[in-house]
């Protein structure tokens, strides 16, 4: 089954469909699947993370520019008739400090585009990550909003990531600085951005998310930020480019057709990611089970008894359930498939040809 974004698989959808092998959600999150559900009756759900990295950071950076020149007004006042030619609070971006929250697919890409501007690049993650060119991890949050004169977030959304800009991290910014958000509409109290920025304390903000967006064209947008100058608002379109549209449909197309044809479960985000290659004269097993202790063991045993020779086997574990890929002579495949099915443990097992 392949989705975009406001298509929702509930648990009740997966409960019902019950030959459903895989959901390609053709789009960056999966946020629309019942991930639980599917997982629990052993549907793969794929998507495609890295397709947009490049549009959303190149809109990231184009951004960053616009706000330090506060473009975005001046073009408004021209549409108006208005006329104000001044260099009052614009400034170059060379030699400025760029903070990246979240240094995970987009981050490094902002990092790289920014520092060829001539920027100092910081970025804050929650794990220990390698940085590209110049860049450097700092210790905190605290620390890269105190330093950054632009604070931009690139993080998933979760319990961790849900208010994480708020009026107390927004008041260690520096006065004159600018916060962008091409992440999540969860992650910025647009309440305390606002107040931020109509007190003078920020000099702009560019969000292009929101707590609330319009499912449709056709439905009316409100947000506490419109109006205000030098406050870019997009309608999420980080990764509306063609190329990044291109991307996603390869990506996950491909994604699908290796799990159907293959077993192989790399970039899945529910299920664990096995992955063998292809072998001759063999048939392919493909087990999900529930995730307890004997299982391989009791799967071999019944395999040994029937005297069947395994030629490739690779099982991993996530979320419960473990993942099962084994290679067989072909002539007993389907009774090795029979006697694995009968398991109480089996959530779902396939043989490939």
């Amino acid at each position: 089954l392949g989705i975009r974004s406001k298509t929702e698989i509930s648990a009740r959808v997966i409960e019902a469909a019950q030959r459903l092998l895989a959901v390609g959600c053709f789009c960056i999150g999966t946020d629309q699947v019942d991930l639980e559900a599917a997982t629990r009756h052993g549907v793969a759900v794929f998507n495609a993370p890295f397709s947009n990295t490049r549009s959303v950071a190149e809109l990231t950076i184009a951004e960053v520019v616009m706000l330090a020149r506060g473009a975005v007004q001046r073009s408004m006042d021209l549409h108006a008739g208005r006329w104000k030619k001044s260099s009052d609070g614009c400034i170059e971006v060379r030699q400025k400090t760029i903070g990246i929250v979240g240094y995970g697919h987009i981050g490094p890409q902002v990092g790289l585009l920014a520092e060829a501007l001539g920027m100092r690049v910081v970025f804050h993650d929650i794990v220990k990550k390698l940085p590209l060119g110049n860049a450097r991890q700092v210790g905190s949050l605290d620390e890269l909003l105190r330093i950054s004169h632009f604070v931009t977030l690139h993080v998933p959304e979760s319990p961790l990531t849900r208010g994480m800009i708020g009026r107390e991290q927004i008041a260690l910014m520096p006065v004159g600085s600018f916060l962008l958000n091409l992440s999540r509409g969860t992650v910025v109290d647009l309440v305390a951005l606002r107040h931020a920025i109509v007190s003078g304390h920020l000099a702009g903000a560019a969000i292009d998310v929101f707590p609330q967006e319009p499912k449709s064209s056709s439905e009316p947008f409100v947000s506490e930020l419109c109006g205000l100058q030098n406050v870019i608002l997009t309608p999420h379109i980080g990764g509306s480019t063609e190329e990044a549209q291109r991307n996603i449909g390869i990506e996950v197309s491909e994604s699908l057709i290796r799990y159907v044809d293959t077993g192989s479960s790399s970039g899945c985000v529910n299920l664990p990611e096995v992955e063998l290659p292809l072998l001759r004269d063999s048939h392919r097993v493909l087990n999900i089970h529930k995730d307890v202790p004997g299982v391989l063991s009791r799967i071999n045993g019944l395999v040994a008894a029937m005297g069947v020779n395994i030629q490739s086997q690779y099982l991993k574990t996530r979320n419960g359930v473990g993942y099962l890929i084994m290679d067989v002579e072909r002539s007993l495949s389907r009774a090795v498939k029979k006697q694995i099915e009968a398991l109480d443990t089996n959530i779902r097992t396939r043989l490939l040809f």
